[in-house]
C-alpha cells in the first residue's frame, strides 16, 4: 500500500521557473523517502527540465496545465478565468484529496485567493493567515500573519496565535512556544485599537503561552516564538527583515573584499562566517504555509532558488506527517 505523501508543486510559478523549481523539487525527492511529487506546468517546458536530471520516475507524476497566472493579474479574476493554470490545477488536486499539499512561488494574491476559494477553510476558522518562519538569534520565530488579512479583527488574531502555537510545537518542535503580539512598546496601554482589543483576549487564552507585547527591534533576537499581527504590519516586518539581511550580507562581502588585508582575514574567518550567515538565511526554512485550510497550501518566495523549493517540499512532508489539519481543528475547538 502506497502511504507516500503527495506534494504538488507549481513548476511555472516564480522568477526562476521552471528551472529552479523542478531542480529543487527533485532534490527533495532524493532526501525524503516518503515523498511522491506531482509537478504541474506547461508540457514542453516541464518535459525539457525533467530531461536534465536522473530521478525515480515511479515517484514523480506530471500534470500538464496550459495556462500561467502572471504576477500582475487580479487574483480572484485569474483564479476564476484561468481554470487550466498551474495554480488552479494544483489547488484542485488538494481539494479533491489527490495531493496532500501544494506549493507555489507564483502570484501571492492568486495563491491566497485560491486557498480560500478552492481549498477552503477548516470549519470554525475565520481567516487563514500566511505564516513564514523568520531566522533569529535563538533559532526561528513564526510571523503570523504576513500577507493574507490586512483588515483583521481581534478574534482573527486570537486564532492566529493559537494556530501559530500549534504549528511551532508540532512542526518546528518548540515546547510551550512563547506567543507575543507586535506592539510599539511593552506597556499595555500602548498600541492601536486592534492591539488594545486583542491583548486582553490573548491574556485569557489558557491554551497558549502568551508573553505580552513584542517590539519589532526585539524580533531578530528571538523575543517570541510566535509573533502575532495583522497582515499589513506583518508584511512590513517581513520585507524589512529580508531587505536588511540582504543589505548586511552585501556590505559584509564588500568590506571583506576591500583590501589585501581584509581578503586575508576573510580566508581565516570564512568557515565560521559561512555558518553564521547560513543560520540567518530565510530560504533554509521553506515557504509560508496558509494555516487553517482544509488542505496544505504553501507560498514560497517569488525569487525562490532550488534550495528554498527543496526545503518547502520537505516542510510539507513534515506538516503532513504531524496531521496538522486535525490538530488545528482540535486546538480551535471546532
Amino acid at each position: 500500500m502506497d502511504t507516500k505523501i503527495r506534494v504538488a508543486v507549481d513548476a511555472m510559478g516564480g522568477d526562476n521557473a521552471p528551472g529552479e523549481i523542478v531542480k529543487g523539487a527533485l532534490q527533495a525527492l532524493e532526501s525524503e523517502k516518503d515523498l511522491f511529487l506531482v509537478l504541474i506546468g506547461q508540457e514542453q517546458p516541464l518535459k525539457a527540465e525533467l530531461q536534465k536530471y536522473p530521478y525515480d520516475a515511479g515517484r514523480v507524476e506530471t500534470v500538464f496545465a496550459s495556462e500561467v497566472i502572471e504576477m500582475a493579474e487580479p487574483p480572484v479574476n485569474a483564479i476564476r478565468k484561468k481554470k487550466d493554470s498551474s495554480i488552479v490545477v494544483g489547488m484542485n488536486l488538494v481539494k479533491r484529496g489527490d495531493a496532500d499539499a501544494f506549493i507555489s512561488a507564483g502570484s501571492t494574491g492568486a495563491v491566497l485567493a485560491g486557498g480560500q476559494l478552492l481549498v477552503g477553510r477548516l470549519k470554525g476558522v475565520e481567516r487563514p493567515p500566511l505564516a513564514p518562519l523568520l531566522p533569529t538569534a535563538k533559532g526561528v520565530s513564526l510571523l503570523v500573519d504576513c500577507g493574507a488579512n490586512v483588515d483583521a479583527r481581534a478574534s482573527h488574531l486570537v486564532q492566529f496565535a493559537k494556530m501559530g502555537s500549534i504549528y511551532m510545537e508540532n512542526v518546528v518542535g518548540v515546547r510551550n512556544p512563547r506567543v507575543g503580539i507586535v506592539n510599539i512598546g511593552a506597556e499595555e496601554e500602548k498600541g492601536n485599537a486592534l492591539v488594545k482589543e486583542t491583548m486582553p483576549l490573548l491574556k485569557e487564552c489558557k491554551d497558549i503561552n502568551f508573553i505580552g507585547s513584542v517590539e519589532a527591534r526585539d524580533i531578530p533576537y528571538g523575543a517570541a516564538d510566535v509573533i502575532v499581527c495583522e497582515a499589513f504590519v506583518g508584511n512590513v516586518i517581513l520585507k524589512l527583515y529580508e531587505g536588511t539581511s540582504s543589505m548586511l550580507l552585501r556590505e559584509v562581502k564588500k568590506t571583506l573584499m576591500s583590501s589585501l588585508r581584509t581578503k586575508l582575514g576573510a580566508v581565516l574567518i570564512k568557515p565560521a562566517l559561512k555558518r553564521t550567515l547560513k543560520s540567518f538565511d530565510a530560504s533554509q526554512h521553506g515557504g509560508a504555509p496558509m494555516l487553517g485550510l482544509k488542505g496544505l497550501v504553501v507560498k514560497a518566495h517569488g525569487s525562490s532558488n532550488a534550495q528554498e523549493v527543496k526545503n518547502s517540499v520537505i516542510q510539507c512532508v513534515n506538516f503532513s506527517k504531524q496531521d496538522m489539519k486535525e490538530k488545528i481543528s482540535r486546538g480551535l475547538n471546532v
